[in-house]
C-alpha cells in the first residue's frame, strides 16, 4: 500500500490494427467515453492523461510510432487501480481488445511509484516501460504481478 507521499502510476500501449477513424475502430472508440468516465470516478483515482479533446488520449503516441496508442494514469494503490481494471465498467473492453490492438509479446504495462501530485509525462512513461522491457520488474518499473513498496526517499 502506497503512504500518502506516493501514489502509483501506470502507463500501458496498444498497437492499433487500424486508424482510429475506421470502421474497425469504431466499437472501441464509441467505449472510449464510459470506460474514461469510470476512470475518473473509481475509487482511489487521482489523474489521466487527456489530450485537447479534454476526455482521452488518443492524439498522443508512443515512441514516435503512429500504431501505438497510449493511457498513463495515476492511482491511490495498486489494489485501486487492480479493481479498475478487473471491474465490471473496464473488464468488458479488456476482453474485447483483441478485435482492436495486435497482441504485442513484450510487456504492454509498467507501473512505478510518484510523488504525490505529479503528473507523469509520456518520456518518463517511455522510460519506465523500456527500462521493464530490458530489466525485468524492478522498483523503477514493475508489473500488476510483481509490485513493489513505494520507496520514501
Amino acid at each position: 500500500m502506497a503512504s500518502q507521499t506516493h501514489h502509483l502510476a501506470q502507463v500501458n500501449i496498444a498497437r492499433m490494427l487500424a486508424p482510429l477513424d475506421t470502421p474497425r475502430m469504431r466499437g472501441f472508440v464509441e467505449k472510449l467515453d464510459a470506460v474514461n468516465a469510470a476512470a475518473d470516478s473509481a475509487d482511489g483515482f487521482v489523474w489521466r492523461l487527456i489530450d485537447s479533446d479534454g476526455s482521452s488520449a488518443t492524439d498522443f503516441r508512443f515512441w514516435g510510432d503512429d500504431w501505438l496508442i497510449v493511457n498513463m494514469s495515476v492511482w491511490t494503490s495498486p489494489e485501486a487501480l487492480v479493481a479498475y481494471v478487473f471491474g465490471e465498467d473496464h473488464r468488458p473492453v479488456l476482453q474485447q481488445r483483441r478485435q482492436w490492438f495486435e497482441h504485442l509479446d513484450e510487456a504492454v504495462t509498467a507501473l512505478w511509484w510518484v510523488p504525490a501530485g505529479h503528473e507523469p509525462t509520456i518520456s518518463e512513461a517511455e522510460k519506465r516501460l523500456t527500462l521493464l522491457r530490458e530489466k525485468g520488474p524492478t522498483p523503477e518499473a514493475f508489473t500488476m504481478r510483481e509490485r513493489f513498496a513505494a520507496s520514501v526517499s
